[in-house]
């Protein structure tokens, strides 16, 4: 799969239909983000290519393990990384090197924190813009696409496939509501927490499941809405082909 510029379904396609991922920060520490993540991802792996990256593995969890992204054997459709907040940077211009166009930046340690997060941010937002490359978060727990069976979250919780895009930028909400989506077993289009924003945003997201075939709704629990504008447009425009916003 490789990415095609034009609408915002096209431009985040990548992040929902992955044929190959790449997990940058990946390690077998019992608990860690890196290890939980890159265990849910896989757990799919007859479904897609995974590589793991970490310069201190050879192997990780019986998968050859890369020290870097540009000795990857191929440009894979979605890198995640979940790597320290001062390396994130390097990171995001490796990936934008190796011609990566879409990444989930679990990471935290940027605009929460304040002054230095924030610089750590535009930096990166910087570099993705020179790459043209796409960013979720950082500091979100990532995405969930049932459908596919993708799961790049720190969370061992997989909703039965459904009809609802649930779209949050909380972490701890995020995690409630797949626990009571399992429980209750209800199901999703997608669940997506996009974190800081520096990027993709609602906006983007709901232009993404207004076109979306497997979407009839969409629910969202904001802190901001970035953009204001553009969150607005696109709700008018999911409004107008899909029965319901909530």
């Amino acid at each position: 799969m490789t990415a095609t510029s034009g609408s915002g379904y096209r431009t985040l396609e990548l992040f929902f239909r992955p044929e190959s991922v790449v997990m940058i920060g990946a390690t077998d520490k019992a608990g860690t983000a890196g290890q939980v993540v890159l265990e849910n991802l896989l757990a799919n792996k007859d479904q897609r290519l995974v590589y793991p990256v970490n310069p201190h593995y050879k192997t990780i969890m019986e998968q050859k393990c890369f020290p870097s992204v540009a000795d990857l054997p191929q440009t894979p459709d979605l890198a995640v990384v979940v790597t320290p907040a001062e390396t994130v940077a390097g990171v995001i211009e490796e990936c934008g090197k190796a011609n990566i166009k879409a990444t989930i930046i679990i990471s935290s340690g940027f605009k929460e924190i304040g002054g230095e997060g924030e610089v750590r941010e535009a930096k990166i937002a910087e570099i993705a813009k020179k790459y043209r490359m796409r960013i979720i978060g950082p500091n979100c727990m990532g995405i969930i696409r049932p459908m596919v069976n993708l799961n790049t979250t720190f969370i061992h919780k997989m909703p039965k496939p459904g009809k609802v895009a649930f779209l949050s930028q909380s972490g701890a909400l995020g995690a409630g509501i797949l626990d009571w989506a399992v429980r209750k077993n209800l199901g999703f289009s997608a669940f997506v927490s996009l974190g800081s924003m520096i990027d993709v945003d609602f906006g983007d997201a709901i232009d993404f499941f207004g076109e979306d075939p497997e979407t009839r709704s969409i629910i969202i629990y904001p802190e901001s809405l970035g953009n204001i504008k553009k969150f607005m447009s696109a709700a008018r425009g999911f409004a107008r082909t899909k029965p319901s916003l909530h």
